[in-house]
């Protein structure tokens, strides 16, 4: 009769396959997360681009108007968004990367084969189960807006501004009429604007940091339940 072949489970993986496997697990995990990196980029070099042609065409003669300044903060809004999104998913990889390093490979660089975290092993596995966001899209919508975005707001609101300025007397009702585009009444471009940058302002002042302790959110769920190594 043939002797039944041992499955998975029953033979214990050597060392040289534990360090194999998580080898080719670290370089898969850093590709993707150097991949989200340099989406990140990508939506940043599009939102400088399109302001600078949208300024460019703005001052190039007298006759156009403002209103392609507030389209370039709507413009600007969407790449935003869009690369805060992309910021969950690079944060996900980033974070299996991080933990990796900090508790395999720092280690193997000190001589020192004690982990800082006892139960990593575990947290990286249950996050490999049940993948999640580690931060929400307010967290990476105010961590891009302070990394990168800033300054192209800071920018088109000083452009707009400029654009604005009342060509007869300086009062209330000549800047209404320089805020005016087409039929719009100034009051309207005035609230957009100002809606929009008080947002801006409401999450850069009261939207938690990006960055909490590594942990607290990794240790969150966990099938593993490695609360008690703490």
């Amino acid at each position: 009769m043939s002797q039944k072949r041992p499955s998975f489970e029953d033979v214990p993986l050597t060392r040289a396959e534990y360090i194999s496997a998580l080898v080719h697990l670290y370089r898969g995990e850093l590709s993707r997360s150097n991949i989200w990196r340099t989406r990140l980029d990508t939506t940043t070099n599009w939102s400088i681009i399109c302001v600078m042609g949208l300024l460019s065409f703005t001052f190039s003669r007298d006759d156009h108007t403002h209103g392609t300044v507030l389209l370039g903060v709507f413009i600007t809004l969407q790449f935003l968004t869009l690369e805060a999104r992309r910021y969950r998913f690079f944060d996900v990889w980033r974070n299996r990367v991080r933990m990796i390093e900090e508790n395999f490979y720092g280690p193997i660089l000190t001589r020192d084969l004690s982990s800082p975290t006892s139960h990593w092993g575990n947290l990286v596995a249950s996050d490999l189960l049940r993948p999640r966001f580690k931060i929400t899209f307010l967290q990476a919508f105010r961590a891009r807006l302070k990394r990168n975005y800033w300054f192209l707001f800071c920018i088109l609101f000083a452009a707009w501004f400029i654009k604005i300025q009342p060509e007869t007397a300086n009062t209330y009702d000549s800047w209404l009429h320089a805020m005016s585009i087409g039929p719009m009444p100034g009051w309207v471009s005035l609230i957009v604007m100002l809606s929009c940058y008080a947002g801006l302002g409401f999450v850069w002042f009261f939207v938690p940091p990006v960055e909490p302790p590594e942990l607290a959110y990794w240790t969150s769920g966990s099938p593993f339940n490695p609360s008690a190594d703490l």
